[in-house]
């Protein structure tokens, strides 16, 4: 296999781009400084370790990744669940936990890099708009729900979005009023700024805005929580507390992480592809689509990084690349440039102490609102309640199960449509439009007229078990319709049938077998060469429809069927 080509997003860089990259970069900054702290806490890490599961995430997607917006490090969709998974095991934050989920970053870190070594990238073309809509506002719902207990300054529980709802109403009585108003305060001052200038740091004037008055007014006293000591020496490198028994203990939670992230990362690779498709404020680049398997291998290399450096698992990240691309990021330097941000201020990291948790909060629950979209949302409802009703189960399958359910589910459901409607396609009578040599669906649209005596049909789908019996009831029906009763001549226009299995080969010899009765002649036209060695393999031809019957058009098969 070969080798990926580095920095990808990098090559033929414009000095243009460069503003508007180093401004996304503050943007990032801004936004995952506080955010990656506060993941740190969902995940029961120290609060150091989402500074390095960023640095690694963002320095290994930039020389690696293909898509020039995304975001990589903790994730707030990741971390709750394995969080629960490890501590099964052992008790958050403790040494034994730390090291278990640094083994859990690597296997999988490994995991989801094997994707790209397997070439199963293809999975993501699985994923509809519709359901990547859905996905990234259930996830917004998720990111909300697990921040109500810091948002309010009760104590977090339940194991599922409407047990952790039912934990927070039980404990609404205990709510703190001045943590309250810290978290809504951060929420609208972000919100505010960033609707009159998304070039001002909003997330980061609250932040400081929010950690002084706490420190003037004393207002710990009040119940107000804070990050407290902060641990900001270098990493620790390497495993520890290898054994086959932390092995087996690990390896079931890597496996449903990895498919979490491979799940998540290829919807965002496919939510912020450049191009017409993707989201508003997204990069208009018009370099070669991002290539989600490499995006696979990106993200995994920097897993693995992440827990070789005593950090934990790390995804892709909808949220932060929906600010990247917002804030008008043109490639990975973005990225890059927050990345080694990040590791200058790691010395300074323990002045962050200070800072309340509530405010943490309030600038996560502003980035899960940019997760969702309602006026694709509505687009998708105008355009088809089916597609729609896909994207709502999506939604709430993953606000509600988890991230790795609503995507499986909606996919299935995706697939289910998709096989009904090719099971149910119609068949086209076709006419000639007068003057012309041409042939269309029979319509007033198209003004085209049937030939006496001679039905034309186009089935244009694969003919296959799914729809042919389908095929030979709508030719049986299409048999006395032809002006001047029964035609003497059928033509088959099978420029849509790219493929004939076994079942469908039976189909069409049944058809034949009652054409054959009824002393009607048939022709095939515009056979693409895949058919015509299928009926060659099944025995079709030569012994039902001779080479001599095969015509290059429509026109050319009737005038030789009248003509005979």
């Amino acid at each position: 296999m070969q080798l990926p080509t580095l920095a990808p997003t990098l090559r033929g860089y414009k000095r243009e781009w460069l503003t508007p990259d180093l401004l996304a970069a503050v943007t990032l900054l801004v936004i995952a400084v506080p955010e990656q702290l506060a993941t740190s806490r969902l995940a029961g890490m120290p609060p150091i370790t989402g500074f390095y599961a960023f640095i690694a995430g963002s320095l290994l997607f930039a020389l690696l990744g293909t898509s020039p917006q995304i975001s990589v490090g903790a994730d707030s969709t990741i971390a709750p669940l394995f969080a629960a998974g490890i501590g099964v095991f052992a008790t958050a934050g403790s040494s034994r936990y730390i090291d278990l989920v640094g083994l859990l970053a690597v296997m999988a870190g490994l995991i989801v890099a094997a994707v790209w070594l397997l070439r199963l990238g293809w999975i993501a073309e699985f994923l509809s708009r519709p359901i990547i809509a859905g996905f990234l506002a259930g996830v917004g719902v998720v990111i909300v729900v697990h921040q109500l207990p810091d948002l309010l300054g009760v104590p977090g529980g339940g194991s599922s979005t409407l047990g952790r709802l039912k934990h927070v109403a039980d404990e609404l009585h205990a709510t703190s009023g001045w943590t309250l108003a810290i978290g809504i305060g951060v929420f609208a001052v972000t919100m505010t700024v960033e609707r009159f200038s998304r070039r001002v740091p909003g997330a980061l004037i609250a932040l400081v805005t929010a950690t002084v008055l706490v420190a003037v007014f004393q207002l710990q006293d009040h119940g107000v929580a804070i990050l407290g000591h902060i641990a900001h020496g270098p990493p620790r490198l390497g495993l520890r507390g290898l054994s086959v028994q932390a092995l087996g203990e690990v390896a079931p939670v890597a496996a449903l992480i990895a498919l979490v992230i491979v799940i998540q990362s290829a919807a965002t690779t496919r939510a912020f592809e450049p191009g017409p498709s993707a989201p508003a404020g997204s990069s208009a680049l018009a370099a070669a689509q991002p290539d989600v398997g490499r995006d696979l291998l990106a993200v995994g290399a920097g897993g693995i990084v992440a827990g070789l450096t005593g950090s934990f698992p790390l995804n892709a990240s909808p949220a932060r690349t929906a600010a990247v691309a917002q804030a008008g990021g043109r490639t990975q330097l973005a990225g890059l440039a927050a990345g080694l941000a990040v590791i200058a201020l790691i010395p300074a990291a323990g002045v962050l102490q200070d800072v309340p948790v509530a405010a943490l909060s309030g600038v996560l629950l502003f980035v899960a609102t940019r997760l969702v979209h309602i006026d694709e949302l509505r687009a998708i409802a105008r355009f088809d309640r089916t597609e729609f009703a896909l994207a709502l189960v999506t939604l709430l399958t993953v606000a509600l199960l988890g991230v790795e359910q609503g995507i499986g589910v909606a996919v299935a459901l995706a697939i289910l449509d998709r096989t009904r409607i090719s099971a149910r396609p119609h068949l086209h009578v076709l006419g000639r439009i007068p003057g012309t040599t041409s042939w269309a669906p029979l319509s007033a649209e198209s003004n085209s007229v049937p030939v006496s005596g001679v039905l034309v049909v186009l089935f244009a789908t694969p003919l296959w078990y799914g729809n042919a019996t389908r095929f030979g009831e709508q030719l049986r029906a299409a048999l006395p319709s032809t002006t001047g009763g029964r035609p003497r001549a059928v033509v088959f226009d099978t420029l849509g049938m790219s493929d004939i299995d076994y079942t469908g080969v039976v189909a069409l010899g049944g058809a034949l077998d009652e054409l054959d009765a009824a002393g009607v002649h048939y022709a095939i036209a515009r056979a693409g060469s895949h058919v015509v060695d299928e009926l060659r393999r099944a025995g079709i031809t030569p012994a039902r429809i001779p080479e001599a019957r095969y015509f290059p058009d429509v026109d050319a098969a009737v005038t030789a069927l009248t003509r005979a």
